[in-house]
């Protein structure tokens, strides 16, 4: 093979002690870029693992998140247990940890402990709050980020109470913070020699993505209103979700050239020059006009056809999808980011690859998720050089549990 097409993360060991989202995803990034990921789950698996036992459709997001990983099952209650992670992390470039601070410190595996081990060693670390601060021993979920962020504050409609968001953004926005910072270490490490301790903040990760909701709070000082589907500093206009004759679909202007298409796909271009409409600072101040105006328009055509006038006329414009039209998407299947697998566990599931697609490399094969310790014995053999018996007797001793 040519070494220019072999995945930049070739070489690369990871050991991956995420849980449930944002750890995982960062270590799927790492396997899909080629690194060997050593997912390092506790004996009885981790959260998202377990969800099989309710429903095949709840195990998939475990399958994946878990793709191209080696997995092996250690106790890290167990001294011997804690002694194997410490000679799998003298072999690793990476650790991916996404437990509450102090946790693994108290286990022996800490920072301070396996980087004196191994110096070389990226120790990445992902908690709600961050590692100092007098929040950073609360609890965090996707859920709670949500609230205490501020996100919820602003997501939904003026008259409604607060709303989450609907999939786990906070979760999936930090994962990929994780990665982007593993990544910086990896860098720096071929000038400096050293690894390092990286660390990333859920609350922190997602606060820049509320730039436009700030508006409020830097002009007036006030809490940043809920806008529904307007913009989240009431900054455009058009920009809503409008009714089409068989659901809905988003429309957004924001420079006028925009606009002006928007006039001439619903046949009104005389609304372009017409003074309550001609900038955007108009159009706001005749918002809800604006809005009864396009929505008058749209109600009487379909999706396809409002989206087929408006990409005519330049505006931006997408149909509001429900999850299974997307899951269903030709776009999607056809540059291979999702794709039909026949998995070990789960049976014939929807999957998805990296959304980095990295060109004039090679494609990376795609394993599905392994069973629970499925690559206990030939990870202790080939990174420890344990021998059968050696790895029977930490079974025995429930260092590791049965594949």
């Amino acid at each position: 093979m040519d070494n220019n097409k072999k995945l930049p993360l070739d070489g690369v060991i990871v050991i991956d002690l995420g849980q449930v989202y944002q750890g995982p995803y960062a270590g799927f990034l790492m396997a899909q870029a080629g690194a060997t990921v050593i997912k390092v789950e506790p004996p009885n698996g981790e959260p998202v693992r377990h969800r099989a036992r309710i429903s095949k459709g709840n195990a998939v997001p475990f399958a994946m998140l878990n793709a191209n990983k080696r997995n092996i099952s250690l106790n890290l209650k167990s001294p011997a247990g804690v002694r194997v992670l410490k000679e799998l992390a003298a072999k690793a470039d990476v650790l991916i940890e996404n437990y509450a601070p102090g946790v693994l410190d108290r286990l022996g595996v800490g920072y301070s402990t396996l980087s004196a081990i191994n110096p070389r060693l990226i120790y990445s670390s992902a908690t709600g709050y961050g590692l100092s601060g007098p929040d950073r021993d609360n609890l965090a979920m996707d859920l709670t980020v949500q609230a205490v962020s501020g996100i919820m504050s602003v997501t939904g409609f003026a008259d409604g109470p607060p709303v989450k968001a609907g999939p786990a953004i906070t979760d999936f926005i930090s994962g990929v913070h994780l990665y982007a910072g593993i990544l910086t270490a990896l860098y720096d490490r071929e000038k400096s020699g050293r690894g390092r301790l990286v660390e990333i903040a859920m609350v922190e990760t997602v606060y820049p993505a509320m730039a436009s909701n700030l508006a409020d709070v830097f002009n007036r000082k006030a809490a940043a209103p809920r806008t529904g589907n307007r913009h989240g500093g009431l900054a455009e206009a058009p920009y809503n979700v409008y009714p089409a004759s068989d659901g809905h679909v988003a429309i957004i202007s924001v420079n006028e050239s925009h606009w002006i298409g928007l006039t001439r796909a619903m046949g009104r271009p005389e609304l372009a020059d017409d003074a309550r409409f001609k900038t955007v600072l108009d159009r706001l101040k005749h918002i809800d006009l604006t809005d009864q105006i396009v929505s008058e328009w749209s109600t009487r055509l379909t999706r396809n056809e409002i989206t087929e006038l408006c990409r005519a006329n330049r505006v931006p414009c997408a149909a509001v999808r429900d999850l299974r039209e997307v899951t269903e998407d030709n776009h999607l299947h056809a540059r291979g980011m999702l794709r039909q697998i026949e998995h070990p566990e789960y049976g014939d599931i929807l999957v998805h690859r990296s959304p980095l697609v990295l060109h004039d490399t090679e494609v990376p094969q795609y394993i599905p998720s392994a069973r629970l310790g499925q690559h206990n014995g030939e990870v202790l053999s080939e990174y420890l050089g344990l021998s059968s018996s050696e790895i029977d007797a930490l079974r025995d001793s429930g260092a590791i549990a049965q594949a």
